[in-house]
């Protein structure tokens, strides 16, 4: 009784990589490894180095905007066509503005999502659960290692960026103590510099802590999605079907095509037995086959049973061991005999024909 027991623990203590099909199944719920980081730091990286490539372009935009807005806008009398013209221009501006930043972060975001999961599709995660808002599991996903991990790794990116942060600020300290002797355009433009530099020295850092919970995340993943051997053998199961019900289908099958069989016995032109354990029914039919064919063949029972048949429809029996026995291991139903005992054949239908001639 305790080895069965210990043996039933071991079959469901998930120990087993999942099989491709667990992988299919849990990606169309939505389940895959993924770190949002990545995706955050992909994001970040490349809106920086769109605002040092295409940081001018914006400039002149947003000083068009400002120029416009105090030396033409202002004069306008308030009608509602001055504001629905002064409406659209301030959006076209705006949106010149923003859109590079807003189409590189499109681009980034189904890249970064690509790049990890491939192309997925589900709606599986937006159905209602109860489960999730159950308060037990809550308090376990709450105080689990995972949240503790998640927990450690904030506080390391938020330490991370401030250090980052602090070196950017040290080290441009002294120009930064001097931005009172330069001009606006000028404290504006050492400002941005300062800021992208920031922002693409915190963020390579943040990328290199992304790998690092992207390789987190997939160990996770695979550590959750593990399979017990009794998984493994009931997914088995489901694919392939009932060990028992595949042998009664098999069964049913096999006497579909015994029954066949025994229906071309009548058709035969002589059987060939051994004489009590192979019995081999031909078939001559020169608009068929340039040869004899073996229309039923069996042994013991099966044999038994031609040879009834045989007597009931006055298909006439030959006795021949070495040639049934021959017949019976070389040539399967349906098949033309070879033409090594074509002459042995030939002989027993002639004997057969020439019976049938001397009885009509």
């Amino acid at each position: 009784m305790h080895l069965n027991l210990d043996l039933q623990f071991f079959a469901g203590e998930k120990t087993e990589k999942a099989t491709p099909k667990k992988r299919e199944d849990e990606r169309k719920k939505g389940r895959v490894a993924k770190s949002q980081d990545i995706n955050t730091a992909l994001l970040l990286l490349f809106s920086f180095i769109t605002l040092t490539v295409l940081g001018s372009f914006m400039k002149e935009h947003m000083i068009s905007l400002y120029t416009s807005s105090f030396s033409e806008y202002i004069h306008w009398d308030i009608t509602e066509q001055s504001i629905m013209k002064l409406l659209k221009e301030v959006i076209i501006q705006f949106a010149m503005i923003v859109a590079p930043i807003m189409i590189i972060a499109f681009i980034i975001s189904i890249a970064a999502n690509l790049l990890q999961v491939g192309f997925l599709f589900t709606t599986e995660p937006l159905k209602f659960d109860l489960k999730k808002i159950d308060p037990i599991k809550g308090a376990k996903r709450i105080f689990s290692i995972r949240a503790l991990v998640e927990l450690l790794k904030s506080f390391l990116k938020i330490a991370l960026i401030g250090s980052i942060t602090f070196a950017v600020i040290w080290i441009f300290k002294d120009e930064m103590m001097m931005l009172a002797l330069k001009n606006p355009i000028n404290a504006v433009a050492f400002f941005g510099r300062v800021t992208i530099t920031m922002g693409i020295a915190a963020t390579i850092a943040l990328l290199f802590l992304a790998v690092l919970d992207y390789m987190y995340q997939k160990y996770d993943f695979e550590k959750n999605i593990r399979m017990s051997k009794q998984d493994i053998k009931d997914e088995h199961k489901n694919i392939e079907g009932d060990p028992l019900i595949k042998s009664k289908l098999r069964e049913k099958q096999r006497q579909i095509a015994m029954q066949r069989m025994m229906e071309e016995v009548p058709k035969a032109d002589v059987v060939i037995t051994n004489p009590t354990h192979y019995a081999i029914a031909i078939k001559y039919d020169e608009t068929v086959a340039a040869a004899p064919i073996v229309v039923a063949k069996g042994t013991d029972k099966t044999a038994l049973k031609i040879k009834e048949i045989a007597k009931e429809n006055d298909v006439m029996t030959v006795e021949n061991k070495p040639l049934a026995q021959s017949l019976y291991s070389l040539v399967d139903i349906n098949e033309v005999i070879p033409e090594q005992f074509y002459q042995a054949v030939a002989e027993i239908l002639a004997f057969v024909y020439k019976l049938e001639k001397k009885v009509n």
